[in-house]
């Protein structure tokens, strides 16, 4: 790689007029940012070895400039002072005294910015797969250019959700209480088959036209924001698809892992953390590539590092994120990971950014978190990671026979394990996602039992997410295809006899469970102790697993009982969060109950009592 360091000249050329042969990532950069650099990638025929000026502009300098291993791409550096004000930038490019010039806006931020506000505990993030989701335009469900095109009939194909879809549904997921939206990614993957679900993109700084347009995703967060819903994107940072541009146009030889050529994962992501792991355990999880179709990306590039950090930062300020969540975390460079984070949260310093790491090992996960003091001395600035152990400890639970070591002595043991984490209340909890059977499905179709731990996601330590469907106990059994978890939304399309916002067509079962989402997330907004309180929990015993949420003077006891009788508690064992109180409410039921006896709990169901100090 050739690097050249360019001083702002005058001289006599001759200009030609601007010209849109210039590709330039990011597409523009705003004044007022806390880190004063930003790098432009300039991509463009055979611009390697041209003379690159910037014309005066009052508080900004040209740094310096990288040519890349390809003749068809620069790397601009600008410093941009803190007083530098809004407009636009003008470089000129030529050779031989021929030169262009390219205009590069630089914008003026929203006021407050920096300050935003992140995803929390007191949110509640509803999950969706946006091609599968609504289609509200017809017209862009295949689209010249795009290699695949439309085939709902196909559980592998796309089957026409959009950005638009997405937008009709606000007032939906207002009404319901979902104050956070994660789409799974949304950006352009113009990939031959397979491409509805994302995450092998071909372009990291354009919506996919499939699903809208940029303009139409900004227009989503904008319209979110005025119901108090946050748009949380999700990211890849490991890989890209194959037809991304720069696999066939590498801008440094090392800008893919194994030279551009497949070489599988082990997907052993405990070599991170293993003090005995070989060098070669440890290339073969991080460089090794998922799928032949996904070229592995290497963070260690140090352009290609800088390029991740602006392009993340680009779609915060741009799109007005609350939120970013990374896919496969673990799988990129654990260095690149830190310093990817830090600029992040140090921009935005009350901004959230949740971590895949697929293992129901909370010492692996808890690795990544912010503020965990790890042996080798790694620091992360990650605030939140995904609870994969949580997850599987309540379905285990809610399908095993109680004993010693089965049963709720799962979930309790799961919970146990917080003392891994720098800060359990930003784990992000859930009971399914886009990647693994829906719970209704695991808990073979038992409605009681959904609705159990549904009470236990929207009660306990944590930041809930939802998938979309849950509340109307969507099921793709008898099936484990990713095509049919990911089934369309009712309503959502064109022939749905079904109508989820509506709730047209949908069956006892559904309307029940759909209501009784509703009332749990309407009863965290109301009671601050059920999303931000600590937690106190007591050891299972007869089918029983119960803890108190505990915020100021607000006190909430969860009693959870998946027996097939009626359990009678002895509040007893409770007098430690009793403090004296002597009745209660029951938040389910809206009734006033006795505590200083015995309380029955219905057969697999709740009670969630807001004890009444006197």
């Amino acid at each position: 790689m050739k690097m050249f360091f360019i001083a702002i000249m005058v001289s006599f050329c001759a200009f030609i007029g601007s010209t849109k042969a210039y590709q330039l990532e990011p597409k523009n950069w705003w004044v007022g940012m806390k880190h004063p650099d930003v790098q432009i990638m300039v991509r463009k025929t055979d611009i390697a070895g041209s003379d690159i000026r910037l014309t005066p502009y009052e508080g900004v300098s040209l740094s310096e400039v990288h040519f890349g291993d390809s003749a068809n791409y620069a790397f601009v550096t600008l410093r941009i002072s803190a007083d530098a004000k809004p407009g636009e930038l003008l470089f000129e490019v030529g050779k031989k005294g021929i030169y262009e010039q390219v205009s590069y806006p630089l914008l003026a931020r929203q006021p407050g910015s920096a300050q935003r506000k992140g995803f929390s505990s007191k949110d509640v993030i509803y999950l969706i797969n946006p091609d599968r989701f609504a289609n509200a335009n017809v017209e862009n469900d295949s689209v010249a250019g795009m290699l695949e095109k439309a085939n709902p009939a196909y559980r592998g194909g796309r089957h026409g959700g959009d950005l638009a879809g997405i937008i009709a549904h606000l007032d939906y997921f207002k009404d319901m209480g979902y104050t956070q939206l994660w789409l799974t990614p949304v950006r352009e993957n113009n990939m031959a088959q397979y491409s509805y679900h994302g995450y092998a993109l071909t372009d990291f700084y354009r919506i996919d036209s499939r699903m809208g347009s940029n303009d139409e995703y900004r227009a989503l967060t904008q319209q979110a924001a005025q119901r108090g819903i946050g748009i949380i994107m999700d990211m890849v940072l490991n890989h890209s698809g194959l037809n991304h541009w720069w696999v066939d146009d590498k801008p440094t030889r090392d800008w893919l892992n194994f030279d551009g050529q497949f070489s599988g994962t082990s997907h052993a992501r405990q070599t991170i953390q293993d003090p005995h792991a070989s060098e070669f355990d440890k290339k073969q999880f991080n460089d090794g590539w998922f799928v032949p179709s996904m070229p592995d990306l290497n963070q260690r590039q140090p352009l290609f590092a800088t390029y991740l950090i602006q392009n993340a930062i680009w779609w915060i300020e741009y799109a007005d994120l609350s939120g970013i969540r990374v896919d496969t975390y673990s799988y990129s460079d654990k260095t690149f990971l830190a310093n990817w984070t830090e600029r992040i949260m140090t921009e935005y310093p009350n901004f959230n950014i949740v971590g895949e790491e697929w293992s129901t090992n909370p010492a692996i996960a808890s690795y990544w978190q912010r503020g965990k003091v790890n042996q080798d001395g790694y620091r992360s600035s990650l605030p939140s990671v995904m609870d994969f152990s949580l997850q599987e400890a309540i379905i285990k639970a809610l399908n095993e026979e109680e004993s010693w070591n089965t049963g709720w002595i799962r979930v309790y043991q799961s919970i146990a394990n917080d003392f891994l984490y720098a800060d359990t209340n930003n784990l992000l909890i859930f009971l399914d996602n886009h990647d693994m059977s829906r719970v209704f499905t695991k808990l073979h179709q038992s409605l009681d039992k959904t609705k159990l731990a549904m009470t236990l996601l929207l009660s306990t330590r944590g930041i809930p997410q939802i998938y979309y469907g849950t509340e109307v106990l969507l099921d793709n059994a008898p099936s484990n295809d990713h095509g049919d978890i990911r089934i369309d939304f009712p309503g959502g399309f064109e022939g749905h006899r079904q109508d989820a916002r509506t709730a047209k067509g949908l069956s006892k079962s559904q309307r029940q469970m759909q209501n009784y989402v509703r009332k749990l997330t309407h009863l965290r907004q109301v009671y601050p102790a059920l999303s931000q309180g600590t937690l106190t929990h007591f050891a299972p015993y007869s089918g029983i697993y119960s803890y108190v949420r505990q915020k100021d003077t607000q006190s909430i006891l969860v009693l959870l009982n998946k027996n097939s009788q009626t359990t009678r508690v002895d509040m007893m064992r409770y007098q430690e969060i009793l403090a004296g109180a002597k009745t209660a409410i029951d938040l389910l039921q809206g009734e006033l109950v006795d505590v200083s006896q015995a309380v029955e709990i219905p057969k697999m169901g709740a009670k969630l009592l807001l004890l009444k100090h006197d």
